[in-house]
């Protein structure tokens, strides 16, 4: 089977690392299963592993991809929930198990035809979900959902600012803050993805940095170091910060005197639980929401995928199909 494999890691030039090549179709150990992957996404956490952020070199060659919808070995349509890892040891939540790994991190990922996971990670997929919107929800939709519902526990009414409108864990945040009664605030410094936004129901849609019409209960940062500063001026007191990737850089000025004195929140939220998946998808049920999808492309093209990701030029989710022939693409 083809497969798109990390082999090297380089911080300015990451997809020089990353290669199609033929790779065995993966067998099952005990407690496992085989998955035929139909739909995989891209996700910042690939990037990273490429630049040799969080990823160490000795873990290489592996396949990347961290989100997957398709086929169990009888045929039931699934969905992957990525993190692998032990509830007990998390006291149940996985999330906090010290020895989790995201799919991709030592686990070869979705990025092929084929992967194996263990069989209490297999979710049944939704009828009325399709396989390409199965395949944004297990990184990026998750993770906005934990932000916002366990972490931050919104509550309708709240202000929420989402921070770098249009990447895929924004994209869904607003949606599901939107969706849950909150009056949402977004930044961007595209006008386009600003629209986009105001589309999704956000109340206001700003360009990066620029003061909002109020102070916000919430904020959902994922961007880090570039707007950090603005959360923080952004935030009422006793407001919450959650944080979930630092996509500008990981060290931000940490203006202590604010966080102390107006006794602001900073909370970090990682991943999502099996269960939380699973609420996610309910919810969806309930109110009718679904990714948003840029476009969809055939795994020959994954490095095309992976330059648009890298320039800015994605709103939403850009799904994988990893048996697509070349060309096929939407």
């Amino acid at each position: 089977m083809q497969a798109a494999i990390a082999v090297s890691q380089s911080a300015t030039a990451p997809l020089s690392g990353l290669v199609l090549d033929e790779a065995p179709k993966p067998e099952a150990e005990p407690g496992w299963s085989v998955v035929r992957v139909v739909s995989s996404s891209l996700n910042m956490h690939d990037l990273w592993t490429l630049r040799g952020v969080g990823h160490p070199p000795e873990r290489l060659p592996i396949i990347l991809g961290c989100d997957a919808a398709g086929y169990d070995e009888a045929g039931n349509e699934v969905i992957v929930h990525p993190v692998i890892a032990d509830p007990d040891a998390g006291r149940g939540d996985e999330t906090l198990d010290p020895d989790r790994a995201l799919l991709s991190e030592r686990h070869n990922g979705a990025f092929a035809e084929y992967l194996t996971v263990p069989t209490r990670n297999l979710i049944p997929k939704p009828s009325w979900l399709s396989f390409d919107e199965a395949a944004c929800l297990p990184v990026a939709w998750t993770t906005a959902y934990r932000m916002l519902f366990t972490q931050a526990r919104i509550t309708p009414g709240d202000r929420v600012l989402v921070q770098g409108a249009g990447g895929g864990v924004a994209s869904a945040a607003i949606k599901l803050a939107v969706a849950a009664g909150a009056i949402v605030y977004a930044t961007s410094r595209s006008a386009d993805k600003r629209a986009q936004a105001v589309a999704w129901g956000a109340r206001a849609a700003l360009p990066t940095g620029e003061r909002l019409p109020e102070r916000v209960d919430v904020v959902i940062e994922t961007v880090g170091a570039a707007t950090w500063s603005h959360s923080l001026r952004s935030l009422r007191p006793g407001g919450t910060v959650v944080v979930a990737g630092a996509t500008s850089g990981m060290n931000p000025p940490a203006d202590l005197g604010r966080v102390f004195y107006l006794q602001q929140r900073i909370i970090g939220s990682t991943g999502c639980t099996r269960g939380e998946l699973i609420a996610l998808l309910d919810m969806m049920d309930a109110t009718g929401l679904r990714p948003v999808i840029d476009r969809t492309l055939p795994l020959s093209d994954i490095h095309k995928g992976f330059q648009l990701m890298l320039d800015g030029q994605l709103t939403g989710k850009l799904v994988i199909h990893p048996s697509t022939p070349a060309g096929a693409s939407s």
